[in-house]
């Protein structure tokens, strides 16, 4: 990409996109293209054509998605299926229409086969049955994932998938019940800190291994990938896999809460273990900053200062 290059971020200002829009300004490109939802809606593919019409973007960073935890997952399935495939068919089709140069699609480590051999290579997509509590978000990603290989092979585009594991930071959903799952127990935690609760619930038995990576490292592997990387699929993430329990006690540390935790097993867990084997990403010379807990602490002081600027507007 050149520093005056087109670029279209789809979701600028959700957790991924918002990072890599920042990252993007603290590299020097200067003619960054973005739209609130308001103003465009992705699942509508007319207002898609008018958009690449009037903007004819160079580049474009598909972001945008439908998010949530598996609380969100199970009970809106259709909208994960529908606003997640049409947001990812109608920018891929109009990238390819508008003579885009290189196109970035983001699919997620939980659209691997459930049971899978760890770490996680590219090459064990759609090996094997998915998960059900994301089973909808899945398909959504894989039927993208497919239509940017298969326009690389039948018309010799350069659109890229990449595959990052679980994230997090600032601008994260922190609703209790349908956001991720660091945000959602972080409220959940400061809630019961601010009000005095004895208890914080935490669904599943906390046995599953879960690994993370900060948005800000996302966005600078993106950018690292779209100067480097051609027609590929390729995971992103750290390497270094925690237990639920090991995750839950570090956001205690970090909220200091000094309550009890309580794990309900009568709630699913989700895949047991999802790590990425990250050695394709490294090889090329990328690796995060981030190091976790530092980002969980990062994490929880932009809540605060947002929740402190949410209550001054009021």
């Amino acid at each position: 990409m050149k520093k005056d290059s087109k670029i279209y971020i789809a979701g600028h200002t959700g957790l991924v996109g918002s990072a890599l829009y920042k990252k993007l300004q603290s590299e020097g490109y200067t003619n960054i293209i973005t739209r609130t939802h308001e103003r465009l809606d992705l699942r509508d593919s007319v207002s898609v054509k008018w958009f690449f019409d009037d903007n004819k973007p160079d580049y474009v960073f598909i972001c945008a998605a439908k998010v949530g935890g598996i609380y969100a997952n199970d009970k809106y399935p259709v909208d994960f299926l529908y606003d997640n495939m049409m947001i990812g068919l109608n920018i891929i089709k109009y990238s390819f229409i508008y003579n885009v140069t290189k196109l970035m699609f983001l699919g997620s480590s939980c659209i691997y086969p459930k049971i899978c051999t760890q770490p996680i290579k590219e090459e064990y997509l759609m090996t094997g049955s998915l998960e059900k509590t994301n089973e909808a978000y899945a398909l959504a990603k894989l039927s993208c994932i497919k239509l940017c290989e298969m326009y690389n092979k039948q018309y010799k585009t350069d659109y890229i998938s990449v595959m990052p594991c679980s994230l997090f930071g600032d601008n994260d959903n922190f609703d209790t019940l349908n956001s991720h799952f660091i945000p959602a127990i972080m409220r959940r935690m400061h809630d019961a800190k601010i009000n005095n609760t004895e208890t914080v619930t935490v669904w599943g038995t906390g046995m599953p291994r879960r690994e993370f990576l900060h948005a800000i490292d996302l966005a600078d592997a993106l950018v690292f990938l779209m100067n480097s990387l051609n027609k590929e699929i390729i995971n992103i993430g750290s390497g270094i896999d925690y237990s639920i329990i090991e995750i839950v006690d570090m956001i205690k540390e970090v909220v200091e809460y000094k309550g009890n935790i309580e794990f309900d097993t009568a709630k699913p867990d989700g895949t047991m273990k999802k790590l990425l084997d990250v050695s394709k990403i490294t090889d090329m010379g990328w690796k995060p900053q981030i190091e976790f807990k530092q980002g969980l602490r990062m994490l929880y002081e932009w809540y605060k200062t947002d929740l402190k600027n949410g209550e001054e507007n009021e």
